[in-house]
């Protein structure tokens, strides 16, 4: 899996520079490799970017802008998307890739056990229902006790 960052290096927009840097400086930082795809300077990389962007997140009007994300051929998302998954301390998740142990994503089954374990605590003790945790690298799980469904969680 090779993560590609489509950018244009020569421009005009502040706002996309910034993105644009925003995106390859967290990458560089966190030792996530990737290729640096530069559509001003590539008409093929121009072309294919913009082939491969779904429908669906493209501008209503013109071109799609960098910075866009693939893994692969598989579209990621534009600068928004990582953003949102920079925020949610889900960017691994985001890029389809393992989060290193240590890391915020990195979670064991015992820390989803432990986690399970606390909202069914929480759930019994104050006779709620709470969408109490949310990470999204974590399958949703059906808790269940005593044979009460305490609902579908995605923790």
């Amino acid at each position: 899996m090779v993560i590609q960052v489509y950018i244009a290096s020569s421009s005009g927009s502040t706002k996309i520079k910034k993105q644009q840097q925003d995106v390859i400086g967290f990458l560089e930082v966190n030792k996530i490799e990737f290729e640096e795809k530069d559509i001003a300077a590539n008409e093929e990389n121009r072309k294919w970017m913009r082939e491969n962007v779904p429908e669906e997140s493209r501008p209503a009007t013109g071109n799609p802008l960098p910075p866009r994300i693939f893994n692969d051929s598989q579209y990621l998302g534009d600068y928004d998307a990582f953003f949102e998954a920079r925020e949610n301390n889900a960017v691994y998740a985001f890029l389809g890739l393992t989060a290193p142990p240590g890391s915020k994503q990195s979670v064991t089954e015992r820390d989803i056990h432990q986690l399970v374990l606390q909202a069914v605590s929480i759930q019994n003790t104050k006779n709620l229902r709470l969408p109490l945790l949310h990470l999204d690298m974590i399958p949703t799980v059906l808790v269940k006790r005593e044979g009460r469904d305490f609902g579908v969680t995605k923790i």
